[in-house]
């Protein structure tokens, strides 16, 4: 029984599927399984696909669709299509069982597409008997497959044999330890598709920026033949029951937004902060901490968060020979008590002789009192973490900075994300899900250790005094402060710092 007839079978899928606005849908599956359409469904089929209907089964199927367009759904047929009607047929090890692997960016997305597979396991008499088992991510099939969810890792899905694999919202996947997620899990999957003839990856989302592994294969495959299928399609053409005023509205309010949420149009308002490779060619790999060096002059900024979600991030560093070097990250993850959070991180600061430490104005006096409890001046910055991160990105680009080995520093800064507003303004932040607490306040730590040509910091509310005789930051303290005679050099007699 192929997946059209599975879906048209009162006994088995059709009370999920009624009624004509199904009907879209039942031709993107057609193309992706090889079976023969009318004229009218092939026209449809080059509208959505900009290619002739395939004839024979896709390996891969991308489906870039609007917000409430029914991805979830389709994907959720096909995943529970291909576990009821899996034999072995001698393929697999003793032992083994093959997997239909629902995959997103964490365990209570990746559920949505689980749970509409196990209605169909649960709710259809004729599947009902398959269930062998419930386990803490899915479930068990009599016929030895298991059903199951997993975050966008991809350690989580190597060296088990896949038999469907769906990567819900794919665009939108971020991972802590890796900038990209969404690619390496996809290269982790394939080898596990070898195996099993029939086997299919199908990725389901609304698009977002011009890159990461769904733009990759939109740009790739779209409208090419071949065995990897792009579907791409506004909300309204896939579901014709959605109420067009909610579209228009939501294309009044934020046209950029709304262009990719219904329309299924890339962004171009979006882009990366910077290169991922830019950003690792910056990593002093093996060194985790700088410690404490005497004659060295450190600044440093903070991060503090409140204990119950964010991390509490505090980034040390200092100039030496024209690079901004960071020499300690301190990271802070929730749930912790702000009061002893910020008592360690001012040791740690301390540990580099700082007496005034910079940063957001988060809590506002709170953390001034916070820090002055501890024996530090807390000064906050008038510059936001967007300007921050366009101040920092010349020194990544002129190789003058180098990093800690941190995993998660790395992670956050590749995964910056530059959006242009209507106006030509850029603006700098991590992307919708992601973090930017350890980029935060290595980004202004970094900044803060490079001389400038300036004769104020109006982003730190300091006074400084430059002259031939070398540069005073008064009020400060050693060796957060006072006078330095490497400032003394011809022709350096308008650097700060």
């Amino acid at each position: 029984m192929n997946i059209i007839e599975a879906i048209d079978d009162p006994a088995l899928f059709a009370p999920w599927f009624p009624g004509n606005t199904w009907n879209p849908w039942r031709t993107v599956l057609k193309g992706a399984f090889g079976l023969p359409m009318s004229s009218d469904e092939a026209a449809f089929f080059r509208s959505v696909a900009d290619r002739d209907p395939p004839t024979e089964q896709a390996s891969e199927l991308w489906i870039i669709a609007g917000r409430r367009a029914g991805k979830d759904s389709i994907a959720s047929v096909i995943a529970a299509h291909a576990a009821a009607l899996f034999q072995d047929n001698g393929r697999l090890r003793p032992g083994e069982r093959p997997l239909v692997a629902c995959l997103a960016s964490d365990r209570d997305q990746a559920r949505i597409v689980l749970n509409y597979c196990r209605a169909f396991f649960t709710d259809v008499p004729l599947l009902q008997g398959m269930v062998e088992r419930e386990t803490a991510y899915g479930f068990e099939l009599n016929n030895m497959v298991d059903i199951s969810v997993s975050t966008s890792n991809f350690r989580a899905v190597r060296g088990r044999p896949i038999l469907c694999a769906v990567l819900d919202e794919c665009a939108f996947w971020r991972d802590e330890n890796s900038a990209t997620p969404d690619v390496e899990t996809y290269n982790a999957i394939k080898p596990g598709l070898a195996t099993m003839p029939g086997s299919m990856i199908v990725g389901i989302s609304s698009p977002y920026k011009k890159s990461g592994l769904l733009h990759r294969k939109f740009k790739d495959n779209f409208g090419k033949p071949g065995k990897v299928l792009v579907v791409r399609a506004p909300t309204e053409l896939l579901n014709p029951t959605i109420d067009p005023q909610i579209i228009a509205d939501a294309l009044a309010e934020d046209p950029a937004a709304a262009k990719a949420e219904w329309m299924a149009e890339f962004r171009d308002d979006v882009g990366g902060w910077a290169d991922a490779a830019l950003i690792e060619k910056a990593v002093e790999y093996g060194v985790t901490v700088r410690p404490p060096r005497a004659g060295i002059v450190y600044r440093s900024f903070c991060d503090p968060s409140g204990g119950a979600k964010d991390s509490f991030t505090a980034a040390v560093a200092h100039c030496e020979n024209g690079e901004s070097i960071l020499d300690c990250l301190v990271e802070i993850k929730a749930p912790f008590n702000p009061t002893d959070a910020t008592r360690q991180i001012a040791d740690v600061l301390k540990s580099y002789g700082q007496t005034t430490t910079f940063g957001d104005k988060y809590a506002a006096q709170w953390t001034v009192d916070a820090f002055a409890r501890c024996g530090i001046t807390y000064r906050h910055s008038d510059r936001d973490r967007s300007s921050i991160y366009l101040d920092v990105l010349p020194l990544f680009t002129s190789g003058r900075c180098r990093l800690l080995d941190n995993r998660r520093l790395v992670t956050q800064f590749a995964a910056l994300e530059r959006r242009t507003s209507s106006v030509g303004k850029d603006r700098v932040d991590h992307g919708p899900g992601g973090k930017d607490d350890c980029c935060n306040s290595a980004a202004a730590a970094l900044v803060l250790a490079q001389p400038r040509t300036a004769q104020q910091l109006p982003d730190l509310g300091m006074p400084v005094q430059v002259g031939t005789g070398g540069l005073s930051v008064p009020s400060i303290g050693s060796p957060g402060g006072g006078n330095y005679d490497e400032f003394n050099t011809p022709g350096a007699t308008n650097c700060i710092w």
